[in-house]
């Protein structure tokens, strides 16, 4: 089959959505497919043999200038003007515009495609890639929840009117969504809030978990773990991921043992992840690490006695899955899929209530000072990867799903609510 795979952004090493890009791409072309990945900046990076077509914005939030201004020079045509516009108004237009784009790029190429694939776009112009070629739908999670949260967490009235603004792509994004014919998503509790925030079929629905790399093992039996180290990856600036949750936890253990916190992502220059770093006064245990390869990252991911996750929400945690697949013992919140993930409560993490920081607190304490059952733990999840997350297993049932939507394009034709004329409706309504 030759599939067209859509992304507005594939970040790599870090961030869903490159992650997500990478394994398929690579397993699906290892099963005999042909794939072409269609991706707005950053750029994935990708295996052999799978085909990457850049589909350049003016890539407004780069580093290390997000925000920029473009030169004049750099608008190309109205959908750069559209998009430069939208951020000026706080608005985020990346999944809108590049759908626009590559609409336009598979309109030219329809012949050279047997589906395409929607990487969570979501923007008007998957209708028309519809009208063009059967579609198949990925969506992770709801971007309803980091709206709820990161409004919850904000004081400022004028910040929530930015922030309101900024999350207007979402009503595009569940119209879009009701239009689609099936839509791909990595959990149950996914399935269940897609349903209840964008309405959606659940009969148009199916549950496809994510799979671990292979590169992601345990640590060598001659390279121990860093006594006192905690490791979480997650956004710090982004107060779904509850790294404020974890600092404060952190914070109090700190005065009567000697740890290290070891956060693997870039904090925002003067943000509220340093702010609280610095009010805590715990900066000299505290280190980022960002832009490390793979390989890196499983070397410090099998470095932690124990690692955390303390978010408040996640459509699925891949990880989470990563570090049970490096049997790292895990802390985690209860909260999205997480439970999911992990199994029964204890298996093969310790659950606790999200935004606790007593109780989180008390779980690190509690595991720090039990080795025996951090051993247990970390062996635990790590069969438990072996067992259920494997990106073969989801290119065969990704395929599968692209061999559905096929049959079910040339027998029927485009979806009847996605016509041109609608699409057009949507835009004016938006």
């Amino acid at each position: 089959m030759r599939i067209a795979l859509l992304s507005y952004r594939s970040k790599p090493h870090c961030g869903g959505q490159g992650i997500y890009i990478r394994h398929l791409s690579r397993e699906l072309v290892a099963l005999g497919h042909s794939v072409e990945v269609f991706s707005g900046q950053p750029y994935p990076e990708l295996d052999e043999g799978v085909r990457l077509t850049k589909v350049p914005s003016l890539d407004l939030y780069r580093e290390p200038d997000p925000f920029r201004v473009p030169h004049w020079r750099e608008f190309r045509d109205r959908v750069d003007v559209e998009e430069f516009a939208t951020m000026c108004a706080a608005g985020f237009p990346e999944p809108k515009t590049f759908s626009t784009r590559v609409a336009r790029l598979l309109r030219e190429r329809r012949e050279e495609f047997d589906v395409a694939h929607d990487n969570q776009v979501l923007g008007y112009g998957m209708l028309d890639v519809e009208q063009t070629l059967p579609l198949v739908t990925t969506l992770h999670h709801p971007i309803t929840f980091d709206r709820r949260i990161d409004l919850a967490a904000t004081r400022h009235p004028w910040r929530k009117i930015t922030l309101r603004r900024w999350y207007g792509f979402l009503r595009m994004q569940g119209r879009v969504a009701r239009a689609a014919r099936l839509i791909m998503t990595p959990s149950e509790t996914s399935r269940r809030d897609i349903t209840a925030d964008f309405g959606v079929d659940p009969a148009r629905m199916r549950v496809i978990l994510l799979g671990v790399d292979d590169a992601f093992v345990p640590p060598p039996a001659d390279r121990p773990r860093v006594p006192g180290r905690i490791l979480a990856m997650a956004s710090a600036d982004a107060p779904m991921k509850g790294i404020a949750t974890l600092l404060e936890a952190f914070a109090k253990l700190r005065t009567e043992r000697d740890l290290e916190l070891v956060l693997v992502t870039k904090p925002k220059p003067g943000g509220r992840t340093e702010q609280l770093i610095e009010r805590l006064s715990i900066g000299e245990h505290v280190r980022f690490v960002h832009g490390v390869s793979q390989d890196e990252l499983v070397e410090l991911m099998g470095s932690a006695e124990l690692a955390c996750v303390p978010s408040f929400y996640e459509g699925f945690s891949l990880p989470t899955a990563e570090l049970m697949a490096c049997a790292t013992p895990l802390i985690a919140s209860r909260a999205g899929a997480i439970p999911e993930v992990t199994g029964p409560d204890g298996e093969c993490a310790d659950l606790v209530t999200a935004g606790d920081v007593g109780e989180l607190e008390a779980a690190i304490a509690a595991l720090l000072d039990d080795p025996e059952r951090r051993a247990r733990m970390g062996a635990a999840g790590r069969a438990r990867v072996e067992r259920l997350f494997s990106w073969r297993a989801v290119a065969v049932n990704v395929a599968a799903a692209y061999e559905e939507v096929v049959s079910q394009w040339h027998a029927e034709g485009p979806m009847p609510t996605a016509t041109k004329r609608q699409a057009r409706r949507l835009r004016r309504h938006r």
